[in-house]
């Protein structure tokens, strides 16, 4: 049953927005620093953040030895400097120290689930950023888990109300095929900032009303 709701919500939302083809998005390490800068703020913000670091440093072995208030002053426009600075640093030091370099790539050679636990092993790598880094850099069949996915699919019913948000990525990675993870988590966000909203969601425009136990729950 749960299957078969995620292929209807799959398929409305493919209609709805089109499906969204997977792309090598940033290198892995990138990915990183990026997810972690994004934490608690604006895409716009986070870029910022991103980009400032991107101008100021030739690699992201200059940003791991670099002065900690220096990176902070960087990525100050990304908000939460204070905490991202370190945090980036200290995850940058852990992938040296353990690889000899800062690269990633040699995760594409491992089994899905060493992958994602070895990127849990770095201190603030949970199984969301462990998820986006695997699904966006590499392409591998990982659901990412953010604000708008978490909520959606607890409206929905495809995952239960009691279901963190860390347990809600394995539980959405046996709801469909692995081929739809990438469209189907572009367009449930999608769907979030524009319909299914945190506050007063467009039940009345939505496409999804069939399937979604919120809708069925709070209809007149």
């Amino acid at each position: 049953m749960d299957k078969d709701k995620y292929t209807a919500v799959y398929q409305s939302l493919a209609q709805l927005y089109g499906e969204p083809e997977w792309q090598p998005s940033l290198p892995p390490v990138d990915e990183l620093v990026c997810t972690i800068l994004s934490q608690a703020t604006s895409d716009t913000n986070r870029d910022k953040g991103f980009n400032a670091l991107k101008a100021r440093y030739p690699d992201w072995e200059s940003v791991m030895t670099a002065p900690e208030a220096e990176v902070i002053q960087t990525i100050y426009s990304a908000g939460l400097a204070n905490q991202k600075g370190p945090r980036i640093q200290a995850a940058l030091r852990f992938i040296y120290l353990e690889r000899g370099a800062i690269d990633l790539d040699f995760l594409n050679d491992l089994p899905l689930d060493k992958a994602q636990r070895w990127l849990m092993q770095i201190n603030g790598i949970g199984p969301k950023t462990a998820a986006i880094i695997l699904l966006f850099s590499f392409g591998r069949p990982c659901f990412p888990v953010d604000t708008h996915v978490y909520r959606i699919t607890r409206r929905l019913g495809l995952i239960d109300q009691k279901v963190t948000a860390d347990k809600a990525h394995n539980i959405l990675q046996n709801r469909g095929d692995a081929v739809t993870f990438y469209p189907m988590h572009i367009n449930l966000i999608r769907h979030g900032r524009t319909i299914c909203r945190a506050r007063n969601p467009k039940c009345n425009l939505c496409v999804l009303q069939q399937w979604c136990d919120y809708y069925q729950a709070n209809q007149p």
